[in-house]
């Protein structure tokens, strides 16, 4: 057993962008073009990060959930049709559905990542199925090759994949998958402060979102739109902010890796607290460090954990409390079968913290607060 260091007296925020000189170099640098909105950065984003994952197209977006959302517009999907997808996410995965004016049917997940169970969605494939869209929960890649041969087109929810690899094959350029959606939220691995990104090779959906993202505007006083596009575009200022950090990605992963290990160590040693399968053939992006806290060999339930450790200063989040169960879903849906793999990992899952930003002392002090919780609740 690791010897127990003093207790922190400031607050471990939980997922803190890394943020150099660089970026505030590359912002202000932006500013001064005047230039602001979307133009050659937003551009030479789309360029870099197609060249990056290996995809034929990549269409800058103002999120990750406007991605998706486009996507699924694009594709035709709308009221009367179903699509597939997991209970297991941020309530945009659902959300962007209900907007095209469809009906999310929601599958149980596998217990060993928590990522979409293709056998469930197997079952869930009906005449109105016009789409799956399953997350790459955490990083870890969700079993494409058993989605992919279902006959229904997949979206996947990339948003915590950018680094992700599976099965040799990087995520966003996967054959087979109609798009990927990545986010540029603060907390995601290339962080804009906000923004998305759609990865495709179907040049016919690459140029429908690039239409529907914005409505253009011809040279001149005279201007037509062909479709009643939505304000999804995004500004320079971000797209800036993402391209240096897209330059530091396999710095920042290196981080990641060696944050990780650390954690691997300590949970090691604690009874009932596990971390979230990682397959070894694929490449995870380790956006989040899930554990599950069985309260029956842990001595305490997740909630417990929570707030111990936030009395030693030690921020952590939820990924994440089950969608069919939150109160809209409910009421939406309610002949929503129970999903009960689902269920207990929404009681048991707690996220800590894993950033570039944290020093290696930044996770020896969580590390040492999570020894000192799970000693005092499990004597």
């Amino acid at each position: 057993m690791a010897t127990q260091r003093t207790r922190r007296e400031t607050l471990l925020g939980f997922q803190p962008p890394a943020i150099g000189e660089e970026e505030i170099e590359a912002v202000v640098e932006t500013l001064r073009t005047g230039w602001i909105a979307t133009g050659p950065k937003a551009g030479e984003l789309e360029e870099r990060f197609a060249e990056y994952v290996g995809a034929r197209h990549a269409v800058t977006l103002a999120s990750g959930t406007a991605a998706l959302h486009l996507a699924l517009l694009a594709a035709r999907i709308g009221p009367g049709d179903e699509v597939v997808t997991t209970p297991i996410t941020w309530p945009a995965t659902a959300n962007v559905i209900v907007h095209a004016g469809a009906k999310p049917v929601f599958v149980d997940v596998r217990a060993e990542d928590l990522n979409i169970d293709p056998d469930a969605v197997a079952e869930a494939i009906g005449p109105r199925t016009k789409a799956i869209i399953p997350v790459h929960l955490a990083g870890q890649p969700c079993d494409l090759d058993a989605l992919l041969p279902l006959g229904v087109p997949v979206i996947e929810d990339a948003t915590h994949a950018v680094e992700s690899v599976y099965r040799g094959r990087k995520i966003g350029s996967i054959e087979g998958s109609l798009c990927a959606a990545f986010s540029l939220n603060a907390t995601k691995n290339v962080a804009g402060a906000e923004g998305g990104i759609l990865t495709t090779d179907d040049d016919e959906l690459a140029a429908e979102i690039r239409e529907l993202r914005l409505m253009r505007r011809k040279p001149g006083a005279l201007y037509d739109i062909r479709v009643a596009g939505f304000k999804a575009n995004l500004p320079d200022l971000l797209a800036a902010l993402a391209l240096v950090q897209l330059e530091k990605v396999e710095e920042h992963a290196a981080v990641r890796r060696r944050h990780v290990a650390a954690y691997d160590a300590a949970v090691a040693e604690l009874d009932g607290i596990t971390p979230l399968a990682r397959d070894p053939r694929d490449v995870h992006a380790l956006h989040i460090y899930v554990v599950r806290i069985d309260p029956e060999r842990a001595g305490a339930d997740r909630n417990a954990y929570r707030d111990a450790l936030a009395e030693e200063l030690i921020a952590t989040s939820i990924h994440f409390l089950p969608l069919h169960r939150l109160t809209f879903y409910r009421e939406l849906l309610p002949e929503q079968p129970p999903l009960p793999v689902a269920e207990r990992a929404g009681d048991e899952v707690l996220s800590l913290p894993l950033s570039p930003a944290h020093s290696d002392e930044d996770v020896a002090d969580a590390v040492d607060a999570l020894r000192r919780v799970h000693a005092a609740v499990s004597s």
